[in-house]
């Protein structure tokens, strides 16, 4: 059975160590993703040790007839951070965590690679044995030449390097663009906010049109009515945190900036602005 913890934007929807702790009990995993999709937020160090220690806590707690506690780490977009942001991982800041701990990395976001799609798991012996004899039985993986081409680019340090200073230096700069334009824009009283980014390529943003007229009076009663008229009205293409598993009535969305640039982010603001302005 799965759980969806909630969280909320006061910890710019990073699930927290007092989220997590009423869950743990009986669970045989814990995903965790850092830097998120669909927030571009991360963990801090803190938040990511207490919650580590309760792992810790609660695989110390079970019996030996007990299955313990384990955590699958997804940090795909772990290269992809900006300004001071760091990124933590479990087993670096608690190594009593090693035989707990299933990464998921790859090239199709960091390195854009999205046509690639070459992918990789780390862990405890036991659980990758497992997770190959599950793969081998399914049938479908990278091709071979596109496994070998990764392992011989990723130990270039200067290259990858370059790639990813060229990379982020976009990304962040398109990121800031729509992270201020929509302060600027709740400044001058708009219902719109965002979250700082943080990592990988999506921005936060509310747009808290709900229960407002359009100028055919249709009432945007959902964050998906919301998403639609955006579209139509803006050109402007957003993806609603329902989509992820939020409440409809919670006006968030997700901003990617992957395939823009700041002068596309920046010319999508007035027409934002124009949007809204059509509301009642």
């Amino acid at each position: 059975m799965q759980v969806a913890v909630p969280t909320q934007p006061e910890h710019d929807f990073m699930p927290t160590a007092a989220e997590l702790a009423p869950q743990l009990k009986g669970a045989t995993l814990l995903a965790l993703c850092s830097p998120l999709n669909p927030t571009g937020t991360v963990f801090t160090k803190e938040v990511l040790e207490e919650i580590c220690d309760l792992v810790l806590a609660e695989n110390q707690r079970r019996g030996p007839d007990e299955k313990p506690l384990y955590i699958l780490y997804d940090q795909i977009y772990w290269l992809l951070t900006f300004g001071q942001t760091q990124h933590f991982d479990p087993v670096s800041l608690r190594p009593a965590l090693r035989d707990y701990v299933v990464y998921i990395d790859g090239i199709s976001k960091c390195f854009a690679a999205t046509g690639v799609r070459v992918g990789y798991s780390f862990g405890p012996k036991l659980i990758i044995e497992k997770m190959k004899s599950l793969l081998g039985h399914i049938g479908a993986w990278a091709p071979k030449a596109e496994q070998v081409a990764t392992a011989a680019f990723l130990p270039e340090t200067a290259a990858v390097d370059s790639y990813l200073a060229e990379l982020k230096g976009g990304l962040q700069a398109s990121l800031e663009a729509g992270y201020h334009g929509l302060k600027a824009l709740r400044a001058q009283g708009y219902p719109v906010d965002a979250i700082a980014p943080a990592g990988a390529i999506y921005l936060t943003a509310k747009v808290d049109a709900l229960g407002r007229t359009t100028a055919t009076g249709e009432v945007l009663a959902t964050t998906k009515e919301i998403t639609s008229y955006l579209l139509t009205e803006a050109q402007l293409a957003v993806v609603p945190f329902s989509a992820f598993g939020a409440d409809a009535s919670e006006p968030w969305f997700r901003l990617s900036v992957g395939a823009e640039s700041q002068d596309s982010i920046q010319a999508a603001l007035p027409r934002l602005q124009a949007a809204l302005d059509k509301l009642k």
